[in-house]
């Protein structure tokens, strides 16, 4: 069965699986003792930290191990606006950031602190310049991540890191996705990453901080790592981790051409295979593995529920996927379609046969889940000949959930002249996102959204 979903999770490589049993042997001891075992366990911590701070090309002294890494970021930004509250207590970062610097920035500010989201481009990348712009005199900390875990579109590091060093601000950069194919461009102060993403074990995360950068840890002191990171390492996935690491570096170059072919191949072909599509991340800076598109009048759950009966593990950021019933904040934040959306993320060793079911697959099952949901046929209705067509209609599609309320719109938008309008009223959080998108698609004018009684009212003009 394909796992397609390496941006959530990469299967333990081999070399990982073979020091973690090795080291379970010879790293079960406490580090920090003298005796022969502890000495032996220190050996093999300082070896794992040194081939980790070459990977990420920083000195072995300014990196620490964490227990994941969200704790990294969590860590990272707590300690960064601590180390320069006497600067100010501003916490500038871009709209699409991991979940984990959004609930680090909420604690910032239930404490006093300020946040501000930097806008992005529709392919998911800030610009470097808006970004710079949103840094003040009191901006304690900056945050951008490498490489987006969603749609996969890489950041501008070189080019905000050298505006940040001109402003006085220092930057994290959350490398979690990326650090597995190379490393992070120069200029960052801070770098968080997680041994999972690569294909090491869950539960290990790394925290560099540069010489220099004010850096205040939070929480209770401990002696171990440094004072950053509270508790006794786990040596073995620390050692498994770093193994790893230095083995996906060593492939990356081939691996990563031969996985952006396949990718190439999955956004022309699924563009051209499934009607009402959305291939969604920058076309070019982007992540080797990874491609996301959304698919109009899909549930989002059922499709992935049916691929999964196909025998293909994906993952979502539709807002039919999740508990909240909230599109994804990521693709709020680029202002794409979010009904059925399907992230594919190629773990190294993907093979091509794989790839060329999954497409032979896909059309079939969209199709199947959009004809239970009754979508209408492309175009929508044609309206009646006998009656003169409404100016104007009110579709209600309160109290029903992503992609109903954009289905309905579609059933009737045929049904008004040319310049009349269809009036949605709608309380499912995903139709502020995907009814314009969906106007975008079609070519229909969006023309605004207004108070309701329940829920908004989103109107669209027909153009044609």
């Amino acid at each position: 069965m394909p796992y397609f979903d390496a941006a959530s999770s990469a299967p333990l490589h081999p070399v990982a699986r073979q020091a973690l049993l090795a080291s379970l042997d010879e790293g079960w001891a406490d580090p920090a003792r003298l005796y022969r075992e502890g000495r032996r366990a220190r050996m093999l911590l300082d070896a794992a930290r040194e081939a980790a701070a070459e990977a990420v090309g920083c000195r072995p002294d300014e990196l620490v191990f964490t227990p994941s890494g969200t704790a990294a970021v969590h860590m990272g930004i707590a300690g960064a606006l601590s180390g320069r509250r006497r600067v100010g207590r501003r916490l500038v970062a871009s709209a699409v950031e991991h979940s984990s610097v959004f609930h680090a920035a909420a604690s910032h500010e239930a404490a006093g602190g300020s946040f501000t989201e930097v806008p992005v481009e529709r392919t998911g990348a800030v610009d470097s310049a808006v970004f710079g712009a949103a840094l003040r005199e009191d901006t304690a900390l900056a945050c951008l991540q490498s490489a987006n875990h969603e749609v996969g579109t890489e950041q501008p590091v070189a080019a905000v890191a050298a505006l940040c060093r001109e402003a006085g601000v220092p930057l994290l950069v959350d490398a979690a996705q990326s650090l597995g194919w190379g490393r992070v461009a120069d200029g960052w102060s801070l770098l968080t990453a997680s041994a999972h993403k690569w294909g090491g074990p869950a539960g290990v995360g790394l925290l560099a901080v540069r010489k220099g950068v004010r850096f205040a840890p939070q929480g209770p002191a401990d002696e171990r790592e440094s004072g950053r990171s509270a508790g006794f390492e786990n040596l073995p996935a620390i050692v498994a981790a770093a193994a790893s690491l230095r083995a996906v570096r060593a492939e990356a170059e081939a691996e990563a051409a031969r996985l952006r072919a396949l990718v190439d191949r999955v956004r022309a072909e699924v563009a051209a295979r499934v009607p009402d599509v959305e291939v969604v991340g920058d076309p070019g800076r982007r992540l080797p593995h990874v491609v996301t598109f959304s698919c109009l009048y899909v549930d989002g759950e059922t499709l992935l529920h049916e691929l999964d009966r196909a025998g293909f593990s994906v993952s979502s950021g539709s807002s039919c996927t999740s508990s909240t019933l909230t599109p994804s904040h990521v693709l709020k934040a680029m202002g794409v379609l979010s009904e059925g959306n399907v992230r594919v993320s190629l773990p190294a060793g993907t093979a091509a046969s794989d790839v060329e079911r999954f497409l032979d697959v896909l059309p079939g099952v969209v199709a199947g889940v959009r004809e239970r949901l009754g979508v209408p046929v492309a175009g929508g209705s044609a309206g009646s000949a006998a009656v003169a067509p409404a100016a104007s209609l009110v579709v209600d599609a309160l109290g029903r959930r992503c992609p109903v309320p954009v289905i309905e719109l579609a059933k009737v938008i045929g049904d008004v002249p040319v310049g009349g309008t269809v009036t949605v009223l709608a309380d499912d959080e995903a139709a502020r996102l995907d009814i314009p998108a969906w106007c975008e698609m079609r070519e229909q004018e969006y023309v605004g959204e207004e108070p309701a009684e329940r829920g908004a009212a989103y109107v669209v003009r027909r153009l044609g």
